[in-house]
């Protein structure tokens, strides 16, 4: 492994940071990671080439750990979401059609997956948009709602990309998806009936003061072990970072794990991943054709009528609807695994990239409308 290039994409990786400190909060980290690869990769200089067998281990790593921290942030045990549940889920029951009739408009008029298109479009992001619900105190029925609406679009356009990636083998990975699910309910179901037995509290106590950093050792161990799994029955690392990631939601683990995996995920293999996945995007491509352009447009735009759209009807403030309009990880995810499967061409890919920059443009454009108008409370 070429360590050099490992430092400079680390390095690389501090535009997100310096971006988000230079607009004050409002351009999220990932964006700057993003950019980073661009510049590097296919794009820009091309010193970075992510189709080294090194930097596609740095990669699938990085993969599987982004989707353990996203899953990580559902709220799962959050009361406010499980009694906004079902008012949720008529919420995304409003958003799914129109995403699934907006991606076929997008078909119709540039080409391309529709499929994908309408599992970008219906996604959200909990990690984005939930703490800005939570830092403007707002707690209407209409916004708890909107809370549990963004938790399940998550969740779901997170579950259903596999199957939108590859449509004709549905079934095969539909199997290989629900092998995985099983052992992580059984992983869930031994965490949960060990987690107060005298014997573990007795390690996790030891490790905690000798700092051993057992839970993390062992959220690692499962993370890559269903990853394996993944790998072997044909579904995606997707599945298994996320399942686990929920797992651990749902357990509620510690704080310090919290922190141990800020650490381990946020510190390097996620930025990692984003400057990697930006280098693999050539945005050279997306003027090559009006269609891309044009794409690029439309996803955008979408994006904001669905989610803005639905938090009309659920009579929520539309600044809500902005704010889940959010996109990280879900074309993160969709491109990653798109690109190698040659269900999206190189313009297709860049895009949803560029649809996802305007979608967290959008989302800012939320918050600071909740941050700072009285009227967007009521």
């Amino acid at each position: 492994m070429d360590l050099g290039l490992v430092a400079l994409i680390s390095a690389a990786a501090l535009l997100g940071p310096a971006l988000s400190l230079l607009a004050r909060g409002a351009i999220p980290v990932v964006v700057g990671e993003l950019l980073a690869g661009v510049i590097l990769g296919k794009t820009g200089f091309g010193i970075i080439e992510p189709a080294k067998s090194d930097l596609q281990l740095l990669y699938a790593l990085g993969f599987a750990t982004l989707m353990f921290t996203v899953g990580m942030h559902v709220p799962v045990r959050d009361q406010r979401v499980k009694s906004a549940l079902a008012s949720g889920a008529v919420a995304f029951a409003i958003a799914a059609p129109l995403a699934l009739a907006s991606g076929v408009a997008a078909h119709l008029a540039a080409g391309g997956p529709w499929l994908i298109y309408a599992v970008v479009l219906v996604s959200s992001s909990a990690a984005v948009a939930l703490p800005v619900i939570d830092e403007t105190g707002l707690s209407s029925p209409a916004v708890l709602t909107a809370i549990a609406w963004i938790t399940i679009a998550d969740v779901l356009a997170t579950l259903a990309i596999p199957l939108a990636i590859i449509p004709h083998r549905a079934p095969h990975a539909a199997l290989g998806a629900l092998i995985v699910i099983a052992v992580i309910a059984v992983v869930f179901a031994v965490a949960r009936f060990l987690r107060y037995k005298p014997f573990v509290k007795r390690i996790r106590k030891e490790g905690k003061r000798r700092q051993w950093a057992i839970d993390l050792r062992l959220a690692v161990i499962a993370l890559f072990s269903i990853g394996f799994l993944a790998q072997k029955v044909g579904a995606s690392l997707l599945i298994a970072g996320f399942g686990i990631g929920l797992v651990v939601a749902a357990i509620g683990g510690p704080k310090r794990l919290s922190q141990e995996v800020l650490g381990l995920g946020q510190g390097f293999f996620v930025p990692l991943f984003f400057v990697l996945l930006g280098s693999e995007i050539n945005l050279r491509q997306l003027t090559s054709s009006g269609h891309n352009v044009l794409l690029a447009c439309l996803l955008a735009a979408l994006a904001i009528a669905v989610h803005v759209l639905t938090s009309i009807a659920i009579r929520a403030p539309r600044a809500i609807g902005l704010l889940a309009t959010a996109q990280v990880g879900v074309p993160a995810a969709v491109i990653s695994l798109g690109l190698p499967a040659h269900a999206l061409t190189q313009g297709q890919a860049s895009a949803i990239f560029c649809a996802a920059l305007a979608s967290i443009a959008a989302t800012s454009v939320g918050a600071a409308i909740l941050r700072r108008s009285p009227a967007a409370r009521a």
